[in-house]
């Protein structure tokens, strides 16, 4: 997530340098790890990015807005990026890949430590965080989508192919292992986990 933003256009007739916003953008992500959403201030973020308050408030007016809007970016660009680069030209392939590349992102250090505690925020008092956390659920399911059409096309699987119960089984068994144990996800685990998931989705039929 860190690093990843969009060129920002200038807000009226003040110029945003792309190195302030890049700074601020860092320092905004370690500051979640760090300290979480609900004890996070602009202020600290300023103070880590080495900006001026002004710098921060000219971009985004609160706290709030500056998450959402730093997420959303952070996962629009990261999407982008991996809707080209998860085609491997086989279903097994493109399998193992999508897996290996959830767990680098659920595995990320400051992934780890700002996902779960912004949901909890969502869930507790920020609707509008929440739903910008539900399009990085949406943008990975339209990566994975991009996968089962390819395999559908290649003949891999089924052309009645269940594309929402598809995805599900495709993303859920990562996620649930490491989100919910502390059990191991390495390679080996990684080419059993493929093997079973392939075998489920090419009996993953709509009825």
């Amino acid at each position: 997530m860190v690093g990843v933003m969009a060129d920002r256009k200038p807000a009226g007739a003040a110029v945003l340098r792309e190195d302030v916003t890049d700074a601020i953008t860092r320092a905004a992500f370690e500051e979640l790890a760090e300290t979480g959403y609900a004890r996070m201030t602009m202020e600290a973020v300023t103070r880590r990015a080495g900006v001026g308050k002004a710098a921060l408030y000219r971009r985004w007016p609160a706290k709030d807005a500056m998450v959402i809007d730093l997420v959303s970016r952070a996962v629009s660009a990261y999407t982008v990026h991996q809707a080209h680069a998860i085609d491997t030209g086989s279903l097994r392939g493109d399998v193992e890949a999508f897996l290996a590349d959830t767990v680098a992102v659920l595995r990320h250090p400051l992934v780890s430590r700002i996902v779960p505690d912004l949901f909890a925020e969502s869930i507790r008092n920020n609707p509008a965080l929440g739903q910008a956390l539900g399009t990085a659920g949406h943008a990975r399911r339209s990566t994975a989508t991009q996968l089962l059409r390819r395999a559908i096309d290649r003949a891999e699987l089924p052309e009645d192919l269940d594309v929402d119960l598809a995805l599900d089984l495709l993303a859920a068994p990562v996620q649930f292992r490491i989100l919910f144990t502390s059990m191991t996800t390495d390679d080996a685990y990684l080419s059993r986990l493929a093997t079973a998931v392939i075998a489920a989705l090419r009996e993953c039929r709509s009825w």
